[in-house]
Parts: structure tokens; sequence; C-alpha cells
């Protein structure tokens, strides 16, 4: 009983972290005005939400990586998996190979509704490639590093991190940088399906617990990262090729709908 629910509890949690990680910047900047420190408030005003940010999802990572040779933490994820197992015998789905990537098809699909986004759909497609690569690059460069053995699958060391959960976060948190502010429930839908995916990834006795955290963490940190960089990288692209790029869509077999960016002469 004692981590009958703790798959539930850590991947539930992990669906808030970014609206938490808001509302906790918040408050210390009313904390710093009643403070008042002697450091400029502008400066931990804009240092604090990134330490916030960034640091839950680098705990959750460091604590995955680390635990795995932690023989606390190795037997609970054993008794997790022993749960699921037992509560969940017959669960086999795929349906986690198109979860990770609704959050991104969700954008794209407001976007041409017409709901208000953060950035135009060029910058947005752009930072979108970007932040993917990153998050393929550490991921399956961990994949490699580590050589954890899957829990349905000895032979195969490919389990540490979860790359579906990494994508599945990366799409979400671009998702709620986007269209956040245009309501609040987006942000939730995103980061709910990213969680599901995690779940199911467990459910389905492919992935340890810890490598569904650490994988949230990393496509969290991944989208942050791009989201964040590309202003200042978008400067160092000139104006007149930046007018000159096109986004089309393109239509496959079997009813695959695609982007392209292209560039015009």
């Amino acid at each position: 009983m004692g981590t009958r629910y703790l798959l539930t509890l850590l991947l539930a949690g992990l669906t808030f972290l970014p609206a938490r990680a808001q509302l906790s910047a918040g408050a210390a900047s009313d904390s710093s005005r009643q403070l008042r420190p002697a450091v400029p408030s502008s400066r931990l005003r804009s240092v604090r939400p990134v330490v916030l940010r960034a640091g839950i999802p680098l705990a959750l990572i460091g604590v995955s990586y680390f635990g795995r040779e932690q023989k606390l933490i190795h037997l609970a994820r054993l008794e997790v998996r022993e749960e699921t197992l037992e509560n969940f015998p017959a669960f086999n789905t795929n349906l986690d190979d198109y979860t990770r990537h609704l959050p991104g098809v969700a954008a794209y699909a407001l976007h041409a509704a017409g709901v208000k986004p953060a950035r135009g759909v060029v910058p947005f497609s752009l930072i979108y490639l970007a932040a993917h690569h990153l998050n393929m690059g550490v991921t399956s460069n961990l994949k490699r590093l580590c050589r954890e053995a899957r829990p349905d699958n000895p032979t195969d060391l490919s389990s540490f991190p979860s790359a579906h959960t990494s994508e599945a976060f990366l799409t979400a948190t671009l998702l709620h940088e986007q269209f956040g502010k245009a309501s609040p429930w987006i942000s939730v839908g995103g980061f709910a399906v990213a969680t599901a995916t995690g779940t199911m990834r467990v459910l389905h006795n492919r992935h340890w617990i810890t490598d569904v955290v650490a994988g949230a963490g990393i496509g969290f940190l991944s989208a942050e990262a791009v989201w964040r960089a590309y202003p200042y990288l978008a400067q160092l692209l000139p104006q007149r090729a930046a007018r000159k790029l096109l986004l089309v869509p393109t239509y496959g077999a079997g009813g695959a709908v695609g982007l392209v960016l292209a560039v015009q002469p």
C-alpha cells in the first residue's frame, strides 16, 4: 500500500509543474518587495523564475539518474512495477506512440482556429524543430551512456530515459508557452496528455518510473531552453532571409500531414 499510488502521485504532480513554478515565482517576487533585499529587484525577478523553472526538472533528472543505483529508489521502482503488473496485467496499447505528438498537433490546430499565440507559426515551428533535435540528442546519448535494461526485456539496454515521455513533455511545454496565456486550460490539457503518455509507458511495462520522470524533465528543459534562447538567436538571422522563410503544408499517403519550412527565391 505504501507505493501503490506512487506512480499516480509522481506523474500527476508533473502536470502542474509549470503552473506551480509560475505561482512560486510570483510569491517570491512579493516576498522580495517586502524584505527589500540589497540585490536589485529587477535582477531577482529575472533570476528566480529561471531557477524555479529549471531547478525542479533538473532535480527530477538527477534523482532519477543517480537513484538507479540507490537501493531505496530501486526497491521503490520494483514495487511500482509489481503493482502495475498486478493491477493492469492485460494493459496493451500503442496509443502512446501518438499522444506524445498530440500537444504539438493541438498547437497548430489552435493557430488555424485563430487563437492568439505568443509567437507566429514560423517562429514556433523553428523552435519546435530545434527543441526536438536537442531533446532527441540528449535522450539518445543518455540511453547510450546509461545502458539501462528495460523492465520487459533485459537485453534491450535503452530504457533510461523515456523518449516517448520527453517528446510528450516537450510538445506540451511548447503548447503551454504558445497558448497558455490564452487559456490556462490549454496548458493543463497539454500536460495532462503528456502525463498520460508517461503513465502508459509504465503500465505497458516498457519503462521504469525513473525513466519516465527523467524523460519529463528533459523534454520540459529542452523546450524551455530553445523557447528562451530563440529571441537572441533570431537576431543573428538577417531580416531579408527571415522574410523569405515560408511554412508549407505537405500531404502524404494514408492521410499523413506534415509541414515543410521552405526558402522563397
